[in-house]
């Protein structure tokens, strides 16, 4: 079998275990909503639903977390690879409890509401790198 239509079977198989009706429409909506990148068109969605192309492991792994699949299994099958993780252990020791509290009410958030907090995050942080003071409106660092 094709290893494209093997992988849109896989894909329309997930949908359905996850609740959802195996659809272009759906799959651009929801797909979107969890991607941060350029938004996928209907057409695009439609040719990994009918076997036509491979989405791009970027967002492969995209698929994969919100049909809560492995994106190994998703993208070969059962029988296709091992999954090689990092060790989490020294991130995780290194986060305070007040810290650990604020990323799991981040990560409770709905993904729109993530892509925005992650958009102040990313502007505190382009001010810091610019330098003391600039960007400041409190009247320190001047």
């Amino acid at each position: 079998m094709n290893e494209k239509i093997a992988f849109a079977e896989r894909l329309a198989a997930a949908m359905r275990t996850a609740g959802y009706e195996p659809r272009p429409a759906i799959l651009e909506r929801e797909f979107n909503l969890r991607y941060w990148g350029k938004p996928v068109t209907l057409q695009g969605v439609r040719r990994w639903l009918c076997g036509e192309t491979l989405p791009q492991q970027e967002k492969l792994q995209v698929l994969a977390e919100w049909l809560g699949i492995e994106p190994q299994v998703l993208r070969f099958g059962e029988g296709g690879g091992y999954r090689i993780s990092e060790p989490r252990g020294a991130w995780d020791a290194s986060v305070s409890a007040e810290e650990r509290l604020v990323l799991q009410r981040y990560l409770a958030l709905p993904v729109a509401q993530r892509k925005v907090v992650a958009q102040v995050i990313e502007a505190f942080s382009r001010a810091e790198r610019n330098g003391p003071g600039e960007g400041r409106s409190d009247g320190e660092g001047a």
